[in-house]
């Protein structure tokens, strides 16, 4: 059985919640990433910040990207998976939550993302295609 280990792409970097989104923009552009997670002082997940949250939820409302914080974006509790858990288990919490990233977790550490693109190099071509299809049905979450 593959894990979410196996196939996640390691180190992932966070934003905190106190840090502008203009700065977490900065840190999406110089990691070459369209999503962070957002981590609070206590270096515990509290969310996903997008390139597009930055976009519809703060630029668009008029909102100054320069005061408002990840913080303030980061709502309700994260979708995650476990480090130990099958790609199979990967795919069905994407599907479910209908996203294309998932923080994995290793008790409350986090220690990497899987995302869309590391599922389909590990799964037969029709799981992926059921799993783009689920994903691009649904609104966009991250």
């Amino acid at each position: 059985m593959t894990t979410a280990r196996e196939i996640m792409t390691g180190g992932a970097e966070c934003t905190r919640t106190t840090d502008t989104l203009a700065d977490a923009a900065r840190k999406m552009r110089d990691l070459d990433v369209g999503a962070l997670p957002i981590c609070g002082e206590d270096d515990r997940l509290h969310g996903i910040l997008t390139d597009r949250d930055i976009v519809v939820k703060c630029i668009a409302e008029g909102r100054d990207p320069n005061t408002v914080t990840a913080g303030e974006l980061g709502e309700g509790k994260p979708v995650t998976i476990g480090a130990d858990d099958s790609v199979e288990e990967a795919l069905h919490t994407m599907t479910r939550h209908h996203v294309r990233r998932l923080p994995v977790i290793d008790g409350h550490r986090l220690i990497g993302m899987v995302s869309q693109a590391d599922i389909a190099k590990n799964l037969p071509e029709d799981k992926v295609g059921e799993l783009v299809e689920a994903i691009s049905a649904a609104r966009p979450n991250n």
